[in-house]
């Protein structure tokens, strides 16, 4: 396990979206829930306080801090895709009650913000062909939610 543990900040939905988070990926779980010992800012005695969850293989850490703090794009989660069925099923799942943006990204319904991602896009953009690569790269900058075979046809050469 890493040393490091990223710490999401949440008025209070911290236990609501740690599970939403977990329900979407394998090898993802509720570690623990811990509750507040004393009255915090955050969360009055007894009320969950910190949620520590696995997710795809690694550790999180949510807390309620009870203040509103807004996520920005400064930070980002980006979900390596194997197809494009799960690009869709992680775009459809995590847009809703979120905010759509370009070149696979968006905000959840709680602002944290998140890249879905195909795994042929690295492959793309790295591949023998530069003028394919520029081709790709423009038919993303085109796009909302990405569309893996589209891209692949923008660098074979095809009309996207």
């Amino acid at each position: 396990m890493s040393k490091i543990t990223p710490c999401l900040w949440f008025a209070s939905e911290a236990e609501e979206a740690a599970n939403f988070y977990v329900s979407l990926l394998p090898d993802s779980r509720i570690e623990t829930v811990q509750r507040s010992v004393v009255d915090t800012p955050g969360a009055p005695a007894g009320a969950i306080l910190l949620v520590e969850f696995i997710l795809a293989g690694h550790r999180y850490m949510a807390l309620n801090g009870g203040t509103p703090m807004n996520f920005t794009h400064a930070v980002s989660f980006m979900i390596d895709c194997k197809d494009q069925t799960e690009v869709d099923r992680l775009w459809d799942a995590l847009l809703d009650g979120g905010v759509a943006d370009q070149c696979g990204w968006l905000r959840d319904r709680y602002g944290l913000s998140w890249q879905i991602v195909p795994s042929i896009l690295p492959k793309l953009f790295n591949g023998p062909d530069r003028d394919g690569a520029q081709r790709a790269m423009q038919a993303m900058m085109e796009m909302v939610k990405l569309d893996g075979d589209a891209l692949q046809r923008a660098y074979d050469g095809a009309a996207v």
